[in-house]
């Protein structure tokens, strides 16, 4: 078939020409090494997290009022409370070499005298340009289209992006995933073109690119990437699931990944292409109905002893039969959807792997089985056992996120499925090797027949995690729910401790109007969560989340008290409720507000207190949430698919409109990243431009009072940066309480 990889390889010569990196951070030449990492210092008997040791991270704007600086504020810098923010250092600015002023009691300042040709230096930070502009432009080199075996033609577009220092100078390189056009979600049918992670600098300086290759599937749900320093040394690691063919391309040439000697020795070659034909599948159906007698549920008598027992039939002369009446007559009887001819472009087969790459080369440093396994193509996991037949879905569901499970080292957290059986594993990476720190395993879920049953919501084989079946989300959280200095994994609505034990699993009883008033059920499986402190007046963390179980949820939304899981207030819907968010949109209201829609946004559940009242009117949008404004209200990024992307202010409407841009991931509407990569404390919006020619970086330029450290050094808020881009891309929430009325004596020092 015409190959994307070749035309990849003809794009990467990358004799890339040596010249000057300029940017919001300043010249090149004026980049200092920075130490290895963020010196990790005891306070009050608990460790403080190992964090990358930033810059200044001095960004310079040219507004209509003047010209606006803005740096970080570092944490250890911090050294006492006011009532505006943070006390600490003291910073002088400079323009052209002369000293302009002195700030105290922000990390901004508004030079109305300065020219577009200024340079300006603030304390330490490298001599800065003034931009023209109040957005940074990164700009990428777009992949070559490609061609799918099938013969349909697919473009890319520059989607998810994340943040990491891989060279150790203090400044952030940008991790840019590009998807196909023809990406697809588990459920849905047909080839899709290869992933494809480059690694950017913010002048456009393409360091690397790793083309996952032709046997990982194209979707949000298929790859998860984690951009961070796990070893501390201060150049930060890539970790993601990889497969043969995966390689990295640099400076014109390309390497496979290491395969397992195992594989090797079995026949498998990076150069395989695992990916299902239609034909293909066919044959997979009928081994299936071969092999039936000797599946190990078979022989343990939990499954019928034939095929056509559990397809309700008298017997068939051959598999071949069997497939044949599965695939054309019983799937179309059970749902119209259920097309198993067509079903083509899948990967059911072959090795699975997790690489650690060099962040700065994207040189493989380890490669590792995949773990769990996939084990089939889905028929164990529950794929074949609802009325829609999904073969590949619910077993190819992965999750990511980075946690300081014992408060100090970074672990590299990977999960696979969460519908039925449901998996996590945590690594740690001490610069050569993976270390398993724990694996969570809620067994099997069992079926009496694997063509017809309901396997949703039902416990597990194993005794410890048998509950956490059905309670994970499209996206997890690292944040230290009990107060013990180390992180735990909120996995939706249970959460695992950081020594990878059942720390709960939430049930509640479903109330009348239900599909069983009175039984009491787990809180199941929904599409947002968010995670911080959301009532200032009671202790701890909340977990806000919202259900898809539909009459079988005993919430639409919940808040939830997060040491305990126990429910604090919510909403019973009786619907799929895919949308919710959390935010400080009424500054005159005490506390983070909630709110949650239905699927398209036509009904609501209502905008509510910290403290489960309902408010009435409408609610904002649901999409994704941002710091912008001066008074540290959340504003909301709206706009999805062709619309382009604005952030709104619930009470003073559109603050920005950023024209010649998309989000991305269809409905759900999310920019490349939300984080504060540089600047003060608010966070910039990073969206890919129309034509995916760059990635544009909005700065917030509104003249703030208040002072506090970058977010980037709260450990909770910086984990959450690195799993941002995972599946259904959620806002990242630091560890405290951050809002208009924030009590800056109860904001962390340490």
């Amino acid at each position: 078939m015409p190959s994307v990889l070749a035309a990849t390889t003809a794009l990467l010569l990358l004799a890339a020409p040596a010249v000057p990196r300029t940017g919001p951070h300043g010249d090149q030449s004026h980049r200092q090494q920075q130490p290895a990492a963020q010196p990790a210092a005891q306070s009050g008997g608990q460790p403080t997290a190992q964090l990358e040791r930033l810059d200044r991270g001095l960004v310079v704007a040219n507004t209509s009022e003047g010209t606006f600086l803005s740096w970080r504020l570092l944490k250890q810098e911090a050294t006492g409370h006011s009532s505006t923010g943070l006390t600490g250092r003291t910073f002088v600015v400079y323009r052209d070499g002369k000293r302009i002023a002195t700030v105290t009691g922000s990390t901004n300042y508004l030079d109305r005298d300065g020219s577009k040709s200024s340079r300006y230096t603030v304390s330490g930070s490298h001599p800065t340009a003034t931009s023209s502009t109040t957005h940074f432009d990164l700009p990428l080199q777009k992949p070559a289209d490609g061609v799918t075996p099938a013969g349909e033609a697919y473009t890319y577009s520059a989607n998810d992006l994340s943040v990491g220092d891989v060279d150790g100078d203090g400044q952030y390189e940008y991790v840019v995933k590009w998807d196909p056009s023809n990406s697809k979600d588990v459920s849905q049918v047909g080839y899709t073109g290869p992933v494809l992670v480059d690694t950017y600098e913010l002048d456009g300086t393409l360091r690397h690119r790793i083309d996952l290759g032709v046997n990982i599937r194209a979707g949000a749900h298929y790859t998860q990437f984690l951009v961070y320093d796990f070893d501390g040394d201060g150049r930060a690691e890539i970790m993601m699931k990889t497969a043969p063919g995966t390689r990295t391309l640099r400076n014109g040439r390309s390497r496979y990944i290491t395969m397992l000697a195992a594989d090797l020795k079995a026949g498998y070659r990076n150069t395989d292409d695992y990916r299902l034909s239609a034909a293909d599948y066919y044959a997979h159906v009928v081994e299936m109905f071969r092999g039936w007698a000797r599946h190990p549920e078979v022989v343990a008598k939990r499954w019928p002893a034939t095929p056509e027992q559990a397809l309700g039939i008298e017997p068939l002369p051959s598999a071949e039969a069997v497939a044949d009446y599965f695939i054309d007559v019983y799937a179309p009887s059970r749902s119209t959807r259920n097309q198993l001819r067509a079903f083509q472009g899948f990967i059911v087969d072959g090795p699975e792997y997790l690489t650690v790459f060099e962040g700065a080369t994207g040189r493989e440093l380890q490669t590792v089985r995949y773990k769990p396994g996939r084990t089939d193509d889905g028929f164990m996991w529950g794929d074949y056992a609802m009325p829609r037949i999904e073969p590949a879905n619910r077993v190819d569901r992965f999750l990511a996120g980075v946690a300081y499970l014992d408060g100090r080292h970074p672990s590299a957290v990977f999960a696979r499925g969460y519908y039925t059986r449901s998996t996590l594993i945590a690594y740690g990476w001490n610069g050569r090797r993976l270390t398993e720190n724990w694996y969570v395993d809620s067994g099997w879920v069992p079926m009496s027949n694997p063509f017809n049953d309901s396997p949703h919501g039902r416990d597990g084989t194993d005794p410890r995690f048998r509950t956490l079946t059905t309670q994970g989300f499209h996206s997890l959280s690292a944040a230290d729910v009990d107060n013990d200095g180390r992180q735990e994994i909120v996995y939706g609505s249970a959460t695992i401790d950081d020594d990878g034990s059942l720390l709960y699993s939430s049930y509640d009883v479903l109330p009348p109007g239900s599909a069983a008033p009175g039984e009491r059920v787990r809180l199941g499986h929904g599409d947002a969560m968010h995670v911080t402190d959301i009532d200032p007046g009671r202790p701890g963390l909340e977990i806000f989340t919202v259900h898809e179980n539909g009459t079988m949820a005993p919430y639409g939304m919940a808040m939830r008290d997060a040491r305990t899981g126990e429910v604090l207030f919510g909403s019973y819907s009786g619907r799929d409720t895919g949308r919710g968010m959390v935010g400080d949109v009424l500054p005159d209201v005490p506390g983070v507000e909630s709110w949650a829609s239905m699927p398209g946004g036509s009904e609501a559940l209502g905008l509510h207190t910290a403290k489960g009242e309902v408010l009435p009117g409408a609610i904002p949008g649901t999409n994704m949430s941002i710091r912008w404004a001066a008074d540290l209200t959340t504003q909301i990024v709206n706009g999805a698919g062709d619309v382009t992307p604005t952030i709104d202010d619930w009470q003073r409407g559109t603050v920005l409109v950023a024209e010649g841009t998309r989000a991305n991931n269809g409905t759900k509407g999310n920019p490349s990243l939300v984080a504060d990569i540089f600047g003060d404390w608010r966070e910039e919006l990073l969206v890919r431009t129309t034509d995916s020619s760059a990635v544009r970086i909005y700065l917030s330029t509104e003249v703030t009072d208040h002072k506090l450290y970058t977010l980037m050094q709260d450990a909770q808020y910086r984990a959450e940066v690195a799993r941002q881009q995972t599946t259904y891309n959620q806002p990242s929430y630091p560890s405290f309480y951050l809002a208009s009325d924030t009590d800056w004596g109860h904001v962390p020092l340490r």
